[in-house]
């Protein structure tokens, strides 16, 4: 079973997706900041990570460019999802190692194929 790492830090949020995913047959691990985000992608070396991009401390692109750069964490993909639906915040998430962008609010298909289709590289 793959393991998707959540980091947001909206309560609600982490619910939702976390339901999404774990019908769809995803183990799930949440994280409520960038830096709580990094430890537990460092201790559990998930299979994917969705990362929100406005959260205070840490942001999203922040905690993305650590995580691609840390030789531990580099392999892990990393699905930018957030409510900005900006061509420049997607170009910048990239940049920082993203390899996928997603707007909120993301249909459960939608997120699970694009899950599954980073995961399968």
């Amino acid at each position: 079973m793959a393991v998707v790492l959540i980091i947001d830090d909206s309560p609600t949020e982490l619910h939702l997706f976390q339901n999404m995913l774990e019908k769809a047959g995803f183990e799930t691990l949440v994280a409520d900041s960038g830096e709580e985000g990094l430890k537990a992608a460092r201790a559990a070396r998930p299979d994917c990570i969705l990362m929100d991009v406005v959260m205070p401390g840490m942001n999203g692109f922040q905690a993305t460019r650590k995580l691609t750069r840390d030789p531990k964490t580099a392999d892990i993909p990393i699905i930018i999802i957030t409510a900005k639906d900006q061509e420049t915040d997607k170009i910048w998430g990239m940049r920082q190692g993203a390899v996928e962008y997603v707007v909120k609010p993301v249909a459960d298909k939608e997120l699970v194929a694009t899950i599954n289709s980073v995961m399968a590289g």
